[in-house]
């Protein structure tokens, strides 16, 4: 006889929570990809697996517990940049420094005034003149890794050099500028890009490694599209399109009330 009465703890919440957790957290990174139907279909065939044990049809029970055995070894195979991604998500924004660091685990760092008015000044240009930029304002995630890929700067940040950095006839125009500390750190530096299929078409190469950096690091990110003159911010994995130069002004003294995702 089955009991109308389910023994229910806290141990029993707790574990509910961390497995919803860790699921919504693969969605996160799967989402708008085309990983996202395989693992709808793996879910599913999950799902059937645990019906068919409930009524105790043992062959067929056999038969799909041997897929899932086996599962797992495909799924490092089929989802392996997703796995990737997940734990680089996890050792950027989780890492043990942060953790240790109060002063890093309660303070967001602080864009000076000067730094924000110079950089204000180069988007108000470069969407002027549709010149396409892409700049990366370090938080409390390291991107010392990205910052290798290209040109090691640590120079003051002036709207001058911004300007002259993404000038289309300059070696270092291709790719991302890093300012950390407030300071530039470094120029064309390569950055991990989005495989997101969900993306407007006026989206180009900048844009998708905004948000390819955005989904495993805090950092703010600014770009500007040289085919429109538009300006982007992309923060937490998300973007907010045609923004006007006060609005990334106030994003960049960590004011996000109008940062309205797209």
């Amino acid at each position: 006889m089955i009991s109308l009465f389910i023994k229910f703890g806290i141990f029993d919440v707790l574990d509910i929570l961390i497995v919803a957790f860790i699921f919504y957290q693969i969605y996160r990174l799967v989402k708008g990809t085309a990983a996202i139907n395989i693992f709808a279909g793996i879910f599913i065939f999950y799902l059937a697996w645990l019906l068919v044990r409930a009524f105790n049809m043992e062959l067929i029970s056999s038969i799909l517990g041997q897929f899932i055995g086996m599962g797992v070894i495909a799924l490092l195979i089929v989802f392996q940049q997703e796995v990737r991604r997940f734990l680089l998500l996890i050792g950027s924004k989780y890492n043990l420094q942060n953790i240790f660091n109060l002063e890093s685990l309660f303070a967001k760092p602080v864009i000076k005034e000067d730094v924000s008015e110079a950089i204000v000044q180069s988007c108000e240009y470069f969407s002027m003149t549709k010149t396409g930029a892409l700049i990366v304002f370090a938080q409390n995630t390291e991107l010392f890794n990205y910052a290798q890929t290209g040109v090691i700067l640590k120079a003051k940040v002036s709207s001058d050099l911004i300007e002259n950095i993404f000038f289309k006839n300059t070696p270092l125009h291709d790719g991302a500028v890093i300012i950390a500390e407030n300071k530039i750190l470094a120029a064309r530096c390569i950055l991990p890009v989005s495989d997101k299929t969900d993306l407007p078409g006026s989206m180009g190469l900048r844009h998708r490694a905004a948000l390819g950096l955005s989904a495993v690091s805090d950092a703010l990110i600014v770009v500007v599209s040289e085919e429109t003159g538009n300006i982007t911010f992309v923060k937490d994995g998300n973007y907010k399109v045609r923004i006007s130069p006060e609005e990334l002004r106030t994003f960049l003294h960590n004011d996000f009330k109008g940062f309205i995702v797209n």
